[in-house]
């Protein structure tokens, strides 16, 4: 049973009467326990569904910066993984420096962890400092929890020391019932989307749009080429659309014949089965071989579209990284923001400075990007990255999914909503775009979970 509260906002009650039903001391979430460090000790397949935990925890007091959010959906995003397998560290680690700052900093140092990164909801309650929204706003949440008293959040909120991903490095996170933010991490939900579709977004989205679009990133331009490493997952997904919009050219790469069918779908202009190219595996590929894959590579976009790539959008990592330097053009760049495959990068340097060609690093999105980013939704210019939704009882296997990329794009959880299909309160805008398949260019039948297991 849910409590009251939960109860209310399940009922469309408006924010008077939200204001009205007690907060519940405890609340169901998915979490880990410090005390499971070490489990996966010697053991070769860290299955995340051994320390995804789904039962109650309590609830936090609220901070006046802060907002409590009834959390209608979520989403797995690969920073779920590494925090149920403790790597590259245990997530326990963030919480434990974080805490030492004291203050309401110390609510964070807990022996559990509330996971995730996305969130669509209601707010239930605002503390005293938050002037912008109100009890019953409809809100997704973005990832990017900053401190605004440190001078280099105001330049960009990626650049701050303090810095911190929300429910990965801070606790109280989206995979719950309830989830606590900071009022500077809001977004208003987009009124055309269900709340499992609004929920896959902020995350991936953000950061492909840090990536290629804003200030900080590659700042793409009309008519760039891009390769975009993994094009059907959450990033990529994202990526071929925001290259689309801008009057770019994206070269989308994929492992299977399956995902390729999915980025027809998303309007690709060049697809490339890396299978059939024989790049296979997640491991560190020899610099000859990467080189000769890139040259391969090479050949295709020069022949589909005449020119070598302006930009390589590169998550991937240690698989694809030597071959992302050496396919970008003369004063190209290669813009990364993680690496799936392996954080150790090895590539011939000389393609990097003799041809003038930039490697960015990029991380997340600050808010003025995830703001703008989000407008796009709203407008109907960038739709979700959905392919299948679970349950928050179903966490462990979501994330399993995740893991092991059984997956394509962004993989939903139900929280409090009942069922997938609610939460839309502008149908027309909705009809207008084109409906659940135009909005959902990546859905997968209901029931259909049958992705092989594949490379990224």
């Amino acid at each position: 049973m849910t409590d009251t509260l939960a109860q209310a906002v399940l009922a469309g009650a408006d924010g008077e009467q939200l204001e009205r039903e007690p907060v519940p001391a405890r609340y169901t979430a998915a979490h880990l326990r410090a005390e499971d460090i070490g489990v996966f000790d010697g053991v070769a397949d860290k299955d995340v569904r051994r320390t995804l935990r789904v039962s109650d925890v309590p609830m936090p007091e609220l901070a006046p910066d802060e907002v409590l959010v009834a959390v209608m959906a979520s989403s797995i995003n690969y920073n779920t993984v590494w925090s149920a397998t403790f790597e590259p560290m245990p997530t326990f680690d963030f919480l434990t420096r974080y805490g030492r700052q004291g203050g309401w900093a110390g609510r964070h140092d807990q022996p559990y962890h509330v996971l995730g990164s996305d969130a669509a909801g209601v707010i239930v309650r605002t503390g005293s400092g938050v002037r912008r929204w109100q009890t019953g706003d409809h809100v997704v949440v973005s990832c990017t929890h900053v401190d605004d008293q440190e001078p280099a959040t105001h330049a960009d909120g990626m650049l701050g020391a303090d810095q911190r991903i929300w429910g990965f490095e801070t606790n109280f996170g989206g995979l719950a019932h309830y989830t606590v933010a900071r009022a500077s991490q809001l977004l208003p939900k987009a009124a055309h989307l269900t709340w499992e579709e609004a929920a896959s977004v902020p995350l991936c989205a953000g950061t492909s749009y840090r990536m290629l679009v804003g200030e900080h990133g590659a700042r793409m331009k009309q008519g760039d080429i891009v390769l975009i490493w993994g094009a059907t997952g959450g990033l990529g997904a994202f990526a071929v659309q925001l290259v689309k919009n801008g009057g770019g050219i994206p070269v989308g790469v994929v492992s299977s014949e399956a995902k390729a069918d999915v980025l027809r779908r998303l309007g690709c202009d060049v697809i490339i089965n890396r299978a059939e190219l024989g790049m296979a595996g997640d491991g560190h590929p020899d610099p000859g071989q990467a080189i000769e894959l890139g040259k391969r590579i090479g050949r295709i976009i020069r022949r589909e579209v005449g020119e070598d790539p302006h930009i390589a959008f590169d998550f991937i990592g240690q698989a694809t990284f030597a071959t992302s330097v050496f396919l970008v053009r003369r004063g190209g760049t290669v813009v990364t923001c993680g690496s799936s495959t392996g954080y150790q990068h090895t590539y011939d340097n000389r393609y990097l400075w003799m041809n003038l060609k930039r490697i960015i690093g990029s991380h997340s999105a600050n808010f003025q990007e995830a703001w703008e980013c989000n407008r796009l939704v709203q407008q109907g210019r960038l739709m979700p990255a959905l392919s299948e939704v679970h349950t928050l009882a179903d966490v462990g296997e979501a994330s399993r999914r995740v893991q092991q990329n059984r997956h394509i794009g962004k993989v939903g959880v139900l929280c409090l909503a009942p069922e997938a299909g609610l939460g839309v309160t502008d149908p027309e805008t909705r009809a207008r775009i084109g409906g659940d398949e135009r909005i959902n260019p990546l859905r997968l039948p209901a029931g259909d979970v049958s992705v092989p297991a594949l490379a990224h």
